[in-house]
């Protein structure tokens, strides 16, 4: 049922947030390899919401997303990513390169993305961490 008084209940915020990201980074000269790219297999799952590539450099994107700016002050993005989701997209990243055939010294990082929408003024603020998630963290 779509509440007709809410102009966001048919919106997907992640998806939309999502796409935001991939347009700043297509914009700052990223080249998209993936979207979504999922791994369902039987001890372990997970996605990564956007590969990249920039500078001979392989870049794993996690996107937050919120339409609440008061969110981005008590819960930033870099902090939403806890040690669970950390490791998850370490082994992900390591799973991409290998299942790509990827060289073995070959440079990658895994960012982070935050984006908050702001439906009233129909804008976005991005904020990007890079390699802002590292097997020593």
């Amino acid at each position: 049922m779509t509440n007709n008084n809410n102009p966001n209940s048919d919106i997907n915020i992640g998806d939309l947030g999502e796409k935001i990201a991939g347009e700043y980074l297509e914009d700052k000269g990223y080249r998209i390899l993936e979207k979504n790219y999922r791994v369902r297999a039987s001890f372990w799952k997970g996605e990564i919401d956007i590969i990249s590539e920039k500078d001979d450099t392989i870049i794993f994107i996690e996107v937050k997303s919120t339409i609440n700016p008061l969110l981005k002050e008590r819960f930033p993005a870099e902090e939403r990513v806890n040690d669970k989701k950390r490791n998850q997209l370490i082994r992900l990243a390591n799973y991409w390169l290998v299942k790509n055939k990827t060289a073995i010294n070959i440079k990658w990082q895994i960012d982070i993305i935050r984006v908050v929408i702001n439906f009233e003024t129909k804008k976005a603020r991005i904020l990007h961490f890079k390699n802002a998630v590292s097997e020593r963290r």
